[in-house]
Protein backbone atom coordinates (compact mmCIF):
# COMPACT_ATOMS: atom_id res chain seq x y z
CA UNK A 1 0.00 0.00 0.00
CA UNK A 2 1.60 3.18 -0.82
CA UNK A 3 2.12 6.19 1.21
CA UNK A 4 -0.56 9.08 0.87
CA UNK A 5 -1.09 12.53 2.59
CA UNK A 6 -3.07 13.38 5.63
CA UNK A 7 -7.13 13.78 4.51
CA UNK A 8 -7.55 16.86 2.66
CA UNK A 9 -10.37 17.62 5.25
CA UNK A 10 -8.71 16.99 8.83
CA UNK A 11 -9.26 19.79 11.03
CA UNK A 12 -5.84 19.78 13.24
CA UNK A 13 -5.44 22.76 14.58
CA UNK A 14 -3.26 25.00 13.16
CA UNK A 15 -1.94 22.49 10.64
CA UNK A 16 -2.83 23.51 6.92
CA UNK A 17 -5.22 21.20 5.45
CA UNK A 18 -3.90 18.41 2.81
CA UNK A 19 -5.32 16.40 0.32
CA UNK A 20 -4.86 12.33 -0.16
CA UNK A 21 -4.02 11.14 -3.66
CA UNK A 22 -3.44 7.74 -4.06
CA UNK A 23 -0.94 6.48 -7.26
CA UNK A 24 -1.55 2.73 -6.99
CA UNK A 25 -4.13 0.17 -5.60
CA UNK A 26 -5.25 0.59 -2.25
CA UNK A 27 -7.37 3.27 -0.30
CA UNK A 28 -8.71 6.97 -0.70
CA UNK A 29 -10.36 8.95 1.57
CA UNK A 30 -12.60 11.98 1.54
CA UNK A 31 -13.76 13.42 4.76
CA UNK A 32 -17.67 13.73 5.35
CA UNK A 33 -17.61 15.53 8.48
CA UNK A 34 -14.48 16.26 11.02
CA UNK A 35 -14.05 18.06 14.50
CA UNK A 36 -11.04 20.25 15.55
CA UNK A 37 -8.24 18.02 17.48
CA UNK A 38 -4.75 19.05 18.24
CA UNK A 39 -1.33 17.85 16.81
CA UNK A 40 -0.82 13.85 17.38
CA UNK A 41 1.79 12.74 20.00
CA UNK A 42 3.49 9.88 20.25
CA UNK A 43 3.74 7.93 23.32
CA UNK A 44 6.31 5.56 22.35
CA UNK A 45 7.57 3.08 24.51
CA UNK A 46 4.56 3.31 27.41
CA UNK A 47 2.13 2.09 28.43
CA UNK A 48 -0.01 5.45 28.39
CA UNK A 49 -2.59 5.64 25.65
CA UNK A 50 -5.26 5.87 28.50
CA UNK A 51 -3.95 8.86 29.16
CA UNK A 52 -2.57 10.43 25.41
CA UNK A 53 -6.36 9.54 24.20
CA UNK A 54 -8.16 11.14 26.67
CA UNK A 55 -6.45 14.37 27.10
CA UNK A 56 -5.99 14.83 23.29
CA UNK A 57 -9.78 14.04 24.03
CA UNK A 58 -9.73 17.27 26.86
CA UNK A 59 -8.08 19.34 24.19
CA UNK A 60 -10.60 19.07 21.64
CA UNK A 61 -13.09 20.06 23.80
CA UNK A 62 -11.34 23.46 25.19
CA UNK A 63 -11.08 23.67 21.48
CA UNK A 64 -14.89 23.80 20.84
CA UNK A 65 -15.83 25.48 24.20
CA UNK A 66 -12.99 28.49 23.97
CA UNK A 67 -11.55 28.17 20.71
CA UNK A 68 -8.31 28.02 22.50
CA UNK A 69 -5.67 25.48 21.76
CA UNK A 70 -4.28 23.84 24.63
CA UNK A 71 -1.13 20.88 25.62
CA UNK A 72 -1.77 19.14 28.46
CA UNK A 73 0.68 16.85 30.30
CA UNK A 74 0.15 13.65 30.20
CA UNK A 75 2.67 12.90 32.65
CA UNK A 76 0.66 14.48 35.28
CA UNK A 77 -1.78 12.75 35.00
CA UNK A 78 0.20 9.11 34.74
CA UNK A 79 1.87 10.27 37.96
CA UNK A 80 -1.06 10.86 40.14
CA UNK A 81 -3.21 7.96 38.52
CA UNK A 82 -0.56 5.46 39.69
CA UNK A 83 -0.27 6.64 43.17
CA UNK A 84 -3.96 5.40 43.42
CA UNK A 85 -3.33 2.63 41.32
CA UNK A 86 -0.99 1.27 43.62
CA UNK A 87 -3.09 2.45 46.71
CA UNK A 88 -5.59 -0.06 45.71
CA UNK A 89 -3.44 -2.50 44.30
CA UNK A 90 -1.93 -2.70 48.34
CA UNK A 91 -5.18 -3.27 49.80
CA UNK A 92 -5.98 -5.80 47.85
CA UNK A 93 -3.01 -7.45 48.67
CA UNK A 94 -1.53 -6.71 44.39
CA UNK A 95 -4.91 -8.61 43.14
CA UNK A 96 -5.66 -7.23 40.77
CA UNK A 97 -1.91 -6.67 39.79
CA UNK A 98 -0.43 -3.33 40.13
CA UNK A 99 0.37 -2.04 36.05
CA UNK A 100 0.73 1.02 33.94
CA UNK A 101 -2.43 0.58 31.95
CA UNK A 102 -5.51 2.98 32.80
CA UNK A 103 -8.90 3.97 31.56
CA UNK A 104 -10.49 7.60 30.19
CA UNK A 105 -12.14 7.88 33.33
CA UNK A 106 -8.92 7.74 35.25
CA UNK A 107 -7.94 11.34 33.53
CA UNK A 108 -11.37 12.82 34.25
CA UNK A 109 -11.29 11.81 37.84
CA UNK A 110 -7.75 13.52 37.68
CA UNK A 111 -9.17 16.44 36.66
CA UNK A 112 -11.71 16.23 39.07
CA UNK A 113 -9.81 16.04 42.07
CA UNK A 114 -5.96 16.59 41.39
CA UNK A 115 -6.66 19.30 38.46
CA UNK A 116 -4.20 19.50 35.39
CA UNK A 117 -1.26 21.04 34.14
CA UNK A 118 -0.05 22.26 30.53
CA UNK A 119 2.77 20.36 29.50
CA UNK A 120 5.62 23.06 29.36
CA UNK A 121 5.06 22.82 32.79
CA UNK A 122 5.55 19.10 33.70
CA UNK A 123 6.99 17.49 30.03
CA UNK A 124 7.64 14.07 32.18
CA UNK A 125 10.85 14.04 30.41
CA UNK A 126 13.73 13.73 33.05
CA UNK A 127 16.38 11.11 30.72
CA UNK A 128 15.94 9.21 27.49
CA UNK A 129 17.21 7.69 24.82
CA UNK A 130 15.19 7.82 21.60
CA UNK A 131 15.27 11.42 19.46
CA UNK A 132 15.57 14.38 21.09
CA UNK A 133 15.09 12.42 24.13
CA UNK A 134 12.09 14.13 24.54
CA UNK A 135 10.29 10.20 23.64
CA UNK A 136 8.37 8.41 26.88
CA UNK A 137 10.46 5.41 27.70
CA UNK A 138 8.83 3.40 30.49
CA UNK A 139 10.06 0.26 30.76
CA UNK A 140 12.49 0.55 33.25
CA UNK A 141 9.56 2.84 35.32
CA UNK A 142 7.34 0.10 34.96
CA UNK A 143 9.69 -2.37 36.54
CA UNK A 144 11.10 -0.40 39.07
CA UNK A 145 7.44 0.82 40.54
CA UNK A 146 5.99 -2.33 40.15
CA UNK A 147 8.39 -4.17 41.90
CA UNK A 148 7.71 -1.83 44.74
CA UNK A 149 4.13 -2.26 45.02
CA UNK A 150 4.56 -6.44 44.69
CA UNK A 151 6.85 -6.61 47.21
CA UNK A 152 5.28 -4.25 49.68
CA UNK A 153 2.58 -7.37 48.93
CA UNK A 154 2.68 -9.51 52.38
CA UNK A 155 4.36 -7.44 54.83
CA UNK A 156 2.62 -7.53 58.44
CA UNK A 157 2.64 -3.61 58.65
CA UNK A 158 3.01 -0.74 56.48
CA UNK A 159 5.18 2.13 57.10
CA UNK A 160 3.62 5.42 57.23
CA UNK A 161 5.98 6.48 54.46
CA UNK A 162 5.64 3.63 51.48
CA UNK A 163 4.00 6.37 49.47
CA UNK A 164 6.40 8.59 49.60
CA UNK A 165 8.79 5.79 48.77
CA UNK A 166 6.15 5.29 45.86
CA UNK A 167 6.43 8.63 44.67
CA UNK A 168 10.02 9.10 44.74
CA UNK A 169 10.39 6.74 41.79
CA UNK A 170 7.77 8.98 40.14
CA UNK A 171 9.11 12.04 40.48
CA UNK A 172 12.54 10.59 39.88
CA UNK A 173 11.29 9.16 36.19
CA UNK A 174 8.76 11.85 35.20
CA UNK A 175 9.66 14.78 37.64
CA UNK A 176 7.46 16.45 40.38
CA UNK A 177 4.07 17.41 40.00
CA UNK A 178 3.30 21.04 40.78
CA UNK A 179 1.33 22.62 43.57
CA UNK A 180 1.88 25.29 42.09
CA UNK A 181 2.70 26.85 38.83
CA UNK A 182 2.90 30.08 36.49
CA UNK A 183 1.52 30.15 33.35
CA UNK A 184 0.78 32.42 30.27
CA UNK A 185 1.41 35.41 33.10
CA UNK A 186 -0.83 33.81 35.52
CA UNK A 187 -0.39 31.64 38.60
CA UNK A 188 -2.22 28.45 38.99
CA UNK A 189 -2.40 25.83 41.68
CA UNK A 190 -3.22 22.52 39.13
CA UNK A 191 -7.05 22.47 40.21
CA UNK A 192 -7.76 26.29 39.28
CA UNK A 193 -6.11 25.92 36.08
CA UNK A 194 -8.21 22.14 35.57
CA UNK A 195 -11.23 25.02 36.09
CA UNK A 196 -9.82 27.69 33.74
CA UNK A 197 -10.73 25.43 30.87
CA UNK A 198 -13.84 25.45 31.12
CA UNK A 199 -14.45 22.21 31.65
CA UNK A 200 -16.67 20.06 33.83
CA UNK A 201 -15.83 16.22 35.25
CA UNK A 202 -19.53 15.82 35.70
CA UNK A 203 -20.73 16.67 31.96
CA UNK A 204 -18.53 13.85 31.03
CA UNK A 205 -20.24 9.77 30.93
CA UNK A 206 -19.23 6.66 29.59
CA UNK A 207 -21.12 4.36 26.81
CA UNK A 208 -20.47 0.49 26.52
CA UNK A 209 -22.76 -2.17 24.90
CA UNK A 210 -22.56 -5.90 26.27
CA UNK A 211 -25.94 -7.83 27.36
CA UNK A 212 -24.76 -9.70 29.94
CA UNK A 213 -26.09 -6.30 31.86
CA UNK A 214 -29.11 -4.65 31.37
CA UNK A 215 -29.70 -2.10 28.92
CA UNK A 216 -30.15 1.50 29.80
CA UNK A 217 -28.70 0.83 33.58
CA UNK A 218 -25.26 1.34 34.18
CA UNK A 219 -22.64 -0.84 35.55
CA UNK A 220 -18.33 -1.14 35.97
CA UNK A 221 -17.34 -3.05 32.69
CA UNK A 222 -15.28 -6.15 33.81
CA UNK A 223 -12.21 -5.12 32.44
CA UNK A 224 -8.27 -4.95 34.26
CA UNK A 225 -7.72 -1.45 33.35
CA UNK A 226 -11.14 -0.36 34.80
CA UNK A 227 -9.82 -0.53 38.21
CA UNK A 228 -11.61 2.80 39.57
CA UNK A 229 -15.09 1.05 38.15
CA UNK A 230 -16.17 3.60 36.24
CA UNK A 231 -20.19 2.58 35.72
CA UNK A 232 -20.66 2.69 32.66
CA UNK A 233 -23.84 3.39 30.35
CA UNK A 234 -25.42 0.36 28.57
CA UNK A 235 -27.13 0.91 25.25
CA UNK A 236 -27.67 -1.42 22.28
CA UNK A 237 -24.87 -1.40 19.83
CA UNK A 238 -27.23 0.37 16.63
CA UNK A 239 -27.58 3.34 19.62
CA UNK A 240 -23.96 3.08 20.62
CA UNK A 241 -23.33 3.91 16.81
CA UNK A 242 -25.68 6.57 17.11
CA UNK A 243 -24.18 8.32 20.03
CA UNK A 244 -20.93 8.55 17.69
CA UNK A 245 -22.54 9.55 15.32
CA UNK A 246 -24.77 12.15 17.21
CA UNK A 247 -21.34 13.53 18.40
CA UNK A 248 -19.16 14.26 15.46
CA UNK A 249 -22.29 16.16 13.75
CA UNK A 250 -22.86 18.36 16.26
CA UNK A 251 -19.16 18.99 16.55
CA UNK A 252 -18.11 16.50 19.62
CA UNK A 253 -15.23 14.03 19.63
CA UNK A 254 -15.07 10.88 21.81
CA UNK A 255 -12.04 9.32 23.73
CA UNK A 256 -12.59 5.39 22.37
CA UNK A 257 -11.27 2.11 24.28
CA UNK A 258 -10.67 -0.26 21.91
CA UNK A 259 -9.10 -3.88 21.12
CA UNK A 260 -6.42 -3.56 17.93
CA UNK A 261 -5.26 -7.04 18.31
CA UNK A 262 -7.35 -8.18 15.31
CA UNK A 263 -6.19 -9.25 11.81
CA UNK A 264 -7.97 -6.11 10.65
CA UNK A 265 -5.98 -3.22 12.52
CA UNK A 266 -3.35 -2.30 10.58
CA UNK A 267 0.07 -0.42 11.74
CA UNK A 268 -1.01 1.65 8.03
CA UNK A 269 -3.55 3.19 9.65
CA UNK A 270 -6.30 0.86 8.63
CA UNK A 271 -9.04 -0.70 11.04
CA UNK A 272 -11.43 -2.98 9.78
CA UNK A 273 -12.79 -6.20 9.78
CA UNK A 274 -12.04 -8.61 6.88
CA UNK A 275 -14.14 -11.99 5.96
CA UNK A 276 -10.92 -13.87 6.79
CA UNK A 277 -12.96 -17.32 6.89
CA UNK A 278 -13.50 -15.96 3.32
CA UNK A 279 -9.95 -15.05 2.43
CA UNK A 280 -9.11 -16.93 -0.53
CA UNK A 281 -12.29 -16.28 -2.29
CA UNK A 282 -12.62 -12.41 -0.92
CA UNK A 283 -8.40 -11.90 -2.44
CA UNK A 284 -8.50 -13.89 -5.03
CA UNK A 285 -6.06 -16.40 -3.88
CA UNK A 286 -5.64 -20.00 -4.55
CA UNK A 287 -7.36 -21.92 -2.05
CA UNK A 288 -4.32 -24.39 -1.45
CA UNK A 289 -1.97 -21.50 -1.38
CA UNK A 290 -4.17 -19.23 0.85
CA UNK A 291 -3.72 -21.79 3.69
CA UNK A 292 -0.20 -22.20 3.67
CA UNK A 293 0.09 -18.22 3.84
CA UNK A 294 1.20 -16.76 7.26
CA UNK A 295 -0.41 -14.93 9.52
CA UNK A 296 1.29 -11.90 8.71
CA UNK A 297 0.43 -11.97 4.93
CA UNK A 298 -3.06 -12.71 4.95
CA UNK A 299 -3.32 -9.67 6.88
CA UNK A 300 -1.35 -8.31 4.48
CA UNK A 301 -3.47 -9.18 1.62
CA UNK A 302 -6.98 -8.81 3.02
CA UNK A 303 -6.05 -5.20 4.26
CA UNK A 304 -4.28 -3.76 1.31
CA UNK A 305 -7.51 -2.16 -0.29
CA UNK A 306 -11.24 -2.23 0.52
CA UNK A 307 -12.61 -5.61 0.79
CA UNK A 308 -16.20 -7.26 1.99
CA UNK A 309 -16.16 -7.98 6.05
CA UNK A 310 -18.12 -9.50 8.71
CA UNK A 311 -21.94 -8.12 9.73
CA UNK A 312 -21.76 -7.54 13.08
CA UNK A 313 -24.34 -8.07 15.66
CA UNK A 314 -24.63 -8.02 19.34
CA UNK A 315 -24.16 -11.54 19.82
CA UNK A 316 -20.64 -11.02 18.01
CA UNK A 317 -19.54 -8.23 20.04
CA UNK A 318 -20.81 -10.17 23.61
CA UNK A 319 -19.21 -13.33 22.59
CA UNK A 320 -15.90 -11.82 21.65
CA UNK A 321 -16.21 -10.54 25.12
CA UNK A 322 -16.73 -13.63 27.11
CA UNK A 323 -13.89 -15.13 25.36
CA UNK A 324 -11.47 -12.59 25.90
CA UNK A 325 -11.31 -11.59 22.43
CA UNK A 326 -12.54 -7.98 22.70
CA UNK A 327 -9.68 -6.63 25.45
CA UNK A 328 -9.11 -3.17 26.30
CA UNK A 329 -5.69 -2.79 24.88
CA UNK A 330 -5.69 0.23 23.42
CA UNK A 331 -7.45 4.02 23.51
CA UNK A 332 -7.47 6.46 20.71
CA UNK A 333 -9.47 9.53 20.32
CA UNK A 334 -12.70 9.40 17.14
CA UNK A 335 -12.59 12.85 15.50
CA UNK A 336 -14.22 12.10 12.64
CA UNK A 337 -16.18 10.17 9.36
CA UNK A 338 -15.20 9.62 5.95
CA UNK A 339 -15.84 7.28 3.18
CA UNK A 340 -13.73 5.66 0.86
CA UNK A 341 -13.27 5.41 -2.87
CA UNK A 342 -16.51 3.28 -2.97
CA UNK A 343 -18.88 5.23 -1.21
CA UNK A 344 -18.25 2.68 2.49
CA UNK A 345 -18.29 4.66 5.56
CA UNK A 346 -15.18 5.00 8.11
CA UNK A 347 -14.23 7.00 11.32
CA UNK A 348 -11.29 9.44 11.53
CA UNK A 349 -9.18 7.86 15.03
CA UNK A 350 -6.17 10.46 16.28
CA UNK A 351 -3.87 7.85 17.82
CA UNK A 352 -0.97 8.19 19.84
CA UNK A 353 2.06 6.70 17.57
CA UNK A 354 3.48 9.77 16.37
CA UNK A 355 2.87 10.88 12.96
CA UNK A 356 5.27 8.74 10.76
CA UNK A 357 3.63 5.18 11.97
CA UNK A 358 0.84 5.17 9.35
CA UNK A 359 0.62 6.51 5.71
CA UNK A 360 -1.95 9.14 7.43
CA UNK A 361 0.45 11.13 9.27
CA UNK A 362 -0.96 9.50 13.02
CA UNK A 363 -4.83 9.35 11.74
CA UNK A 364 -6.40 6.17 11.31
CA UNK A 365 -9.55 5.01 9.37
CA UNK A 366 -11.68 2.51 10.97
CA UNK A 367 -14.64 0.60 9.31
CA UNK A 368 -18.43 0.66 10.81
CA UNK A 369 -17.88 -2.92 11.32
CA UNK A 370 -14.57 -2.63 13.48
CA UNK A 371 -16.56 0.06 15.52
CA UNK A 372 -19.33 -1.79 15.84
CA UNK A 373 -17.45 -4.80 17.14
CA UNK A 374 -14.39 -3.56 18.39
CA UNK A 375 -15.34 -0.97 20.89
CA UNK A 376 -15.10 -1.41 24.55
CA UNK A 377 -15.99 1.82 25.64
CA UNK A 378 -16.53 5.38 24.70
CA UNK A 379 -16.16 8.65 26.95
CA UNK A 380 -18.21 11.23 25.55
CA UNK A 381 -20.20 15.15 26.60
CA UNK A 382 -23.07 13.84 27.74
CA UNK A 383 -24.54 16.72 25.49
CA UNK A 384 -23.27 14.77 22.67
CA UNK A 385 -26.27 11.97 23.26
CA UNK A 386 -29.35 11.75 21.57
CA UNK A 387 -32.08 13.25 23.14
CA UNK A 388 -34.14 10.24 23.00
CA UNK A 389 -31.43 8.19 24.05
CA UNK A 390 -30.27 10.36 26.93
CA UNK A 391 -34.12 10.22 28.41
CA UNK A 392 -33.91 6.43 28.35
CA UNK A 393 -30.42 6.69 30.31
CA UNK A 394 -32.34 9.51 32.64
CA UNK A 395 -29.26 12.32 32.16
Amino acid sequence: MAAVAQNDTIKVHGEKEESTKDTTEGWHFTTVDSVGITPVKDQNRSSTCWAFSTLGFLESEVLRVKGKEIDLSEMYVVSKTMMDRATYCVRLYNEPHFSPGGSAYDVIYCMAHYGLVPQEVMPGIRYGWTKADTLPVHGELDRVAGGYVKGLTGLKKLSPVWKEGLQAIYDTYLGKCPEEFEYEGKRYTPKAYAESLGLHAENYVSITSYTHHPFYEKFALEVPDNWRMDQMYNVPMDEMMEIIDNALKNGYTLAWGADVSEIGFTRKGIGVVPDDDNGADITGSDQAKWVGMTTDKKKEELTKKPLPEKTITQEMRQNAFDNWENTDDHGMQIFGIAKDQNGKKYYMVKNSWGTMRSDYKGIWYVSEAFMQYKTNDVLVHKNAIPKDIRKKLKL
